[in-house]
């Protein structure tokens, strides 16, 4: 999960790529990094850290030219090092710098492929410099010095062809244009819209609605399976579907917790979908639980608040605030190892006494990953005095590790993976566990726009969309992803750095 932007614009397009990913911080605290390009020649700034630590006033005003992007990452299997932070860049042809959300799932053949046939060396282990190369290398088979749109279109459905996996993409081509582009399943979200000037129309591309919004810009479109779109160098927008019309299959995961609740994601409403999930919720509980003796629904904050709102109404009870959230404490979630979230999570929560002194309370989370943070969620809400504590999952169990772009643990390390919801609840210490059914989930995503038929929902169900995910790939990717692996890589890397701290 990474966030992505890129604008065209009239004028200087630096504070719009800032504040365009400071909305879209929340897709990743990792690293950040914004190229433009001014006259002819890219100017970059990308480091490890959050948006604002990043970018200070002596980069802005580096940072100069009316086309841009930007990229805000988390990292999934590869290292967290700065050497992989986004956008990446290639002098050949035109000059080109990309910035990609989501994940490559053939990448090591990929790999193979550039060095020995396409004679291009790739520096990192990311796969997003990896699809940077695949692009360059296309477009350089079309031999122009003044590339069409349909240069850039022919280009892109080669990518198509030789990329597997999740992608949405954004490409700066210097002197030519902005370049977005999804991979032919339309697993991760990006869309596309434009804000009007006295010099022009200006055109932002990124992952979510919500950072055209917040700038001002009107959403035009999500951006179909396999279809690209490129802003010309003067302004002109041009939208090919370059790997045939194929159906969305949308991450189910954004809806749940990864998109911020004010985005629409393929024509349906986050928000929205949330209240729909608390409203299924709520009935599965009324469902197994008719005589419940529930007292207050509380939310962990924040990605459950909208569903748990919602199941508090339905059932009839009190909703309130039971833990207060440090706003300086980045996504548990997306932290990379688990001794830190571990201790993230006092760190970042804090109850309110008063609110479960003798109470049965029902706690309401957006989903249940490892379940190690629900078990000291549970002991708090018994420490601050309730008498019972049910948990709520606005999801279904997580039972696989997600390929496309999410950095969920091994199998083994995922609380629900070959254990049956009575023995999850009894290692997360509650008195009660209710998940979501998956039939619930989707349609209360489906609801809001019955076009989407099926969805990439591989973390509920263990069923992944494309024909390369086996046990030997999984295997493979649990070997990379455990925690044991993650504490050797951030082991190396801190080495690394004081390595360089002695040499400097």
């Amino acid at each position: 999960m990474c966030g992505v932007v890129g604008i065209f614009g009239r004028g200087n397009v630096n504070q719009a790529l800032f504040d365009a990913l400071t909305v879209l911080q929340h897709r990743g605290q990792d690293a950040a990094g914004i190229v433009t390009c001014d006259r002819g020649k890219f100017h970059l700034r990308k480091d490890n850290g959050l948006v604002r630590d990043v970018f200070r006033t002596r980069h802005m005003r580096y940072l100069m030219g009316n086309m841009g992007i930007g990229h805000v990452r988390y990292p999934t299997a590869g290292s967290s090092s700065s050497s992989e932070s986004q956008p990446f860049y290639v002098n050949s042809p035109y000059g080109i710098s990309l910035a990609h959300n989501g994940n490559l799932t053939n990448t090591r053949e990929l790999m193979e492929n550039l060095y020995h046939e396409d004679l291009r060396h790739i520096n990192t282990d990311s796969d997003s410099e990896v699809l940077l190369n695949v692009l360059a290398h296309e477009l350089d088979q079309r031999h122009t010095f003044r590339p069409s749109p349909e240069d850039f279109f022919a280009a892109v459905e080669a990518v198509h062809r030789r990329c597997r996996g999740a992608y949405a993409v954004v490409a700066l081509i210097n002197g030519h244009g902005i370049l977005g582009f999804r991979d032919p399943h339309g697993i991760r979200p990006i869309c596309i819209g434009q804000r009007k000037t006295e010099r022009g129309v200006e055109y932002m591309i990124a992952s979510e609605s919500v950072a055209l919004s917040c700038a001002g810009f009107s959403l035009i479109d999500d951006l179909a399976p396999g279809e690209a779109a490129f802003v010309d160098a003067s302004g002109t927008l041009h939208r090919k579907l370059c790997a045939g019309d194929k159906e969305r299959h949308p991450c189910l995961f954004e809806y749940v917790y990864l998109s911020r609740p004010d985005s629409v994601i393929d024509g349906v409403s986050v928000y929205a979908a949330r209240i729909n999930m608390g409203r299924k919720l709520a009935d599965k509980i009324l469902k197994e639980m008719p005589n419940y003796d529930i007292d207050v629904v509380i939310p962990i904050p924040d990605t459950s608040r909208t569903a748990a709102l919602e199941v508090a109404q339905k059932l009839g009870v009190l909703f309130r605030e039971g833990f207060i959230k440090n706003r300086y404490i980045g996504r548990t979630f997306i932290m990379p190892g688990q001794t830190e979230r571990q201790k993230s999570v006092r760190q970042k929560l804090n109850p309110v006494a008063s609110e479960f002194k003798g109470r049965n309370v029902l706690l309401v989370d957006d989903s249940i990953v490892r379940g190690t943070t629900c078990h000291q969620i549970v002991e708090m809400a018994r420490d601050a005095g309730a008498k019972k504590v049910y948990f709520a999952s606005a999801a279904p169990a997580v039972v696989s590790p997600n390929v496309y772009g999410i950095d969920m643990p091994a199998a083994s390390e995922l609380i629900a993976h070959g254990r049956t919801t009575a023995q999850i609840n009894q290692l997360i210490g509650a008195d009660g566990l209710i998940y979501q059914e998956l039939e619930d989930l989707v349609d209360a995503v489906r609801e809001l726009n019955p076009a989407l038929r099926t969805f990439e929902d591989s973390v509920f169900s263990a069923c992944y969309l494309t024909r390369e995910i086996d046990a030997a790939y999984l295997e493979e990717l649990a070997a990379k992803r455990n925690d044991t692996a993650k504490a050797r890589r951030s082991d190396a890397e801190d080495a690394s750095l004081d390595l360089r701290a002695d040499v400097s």
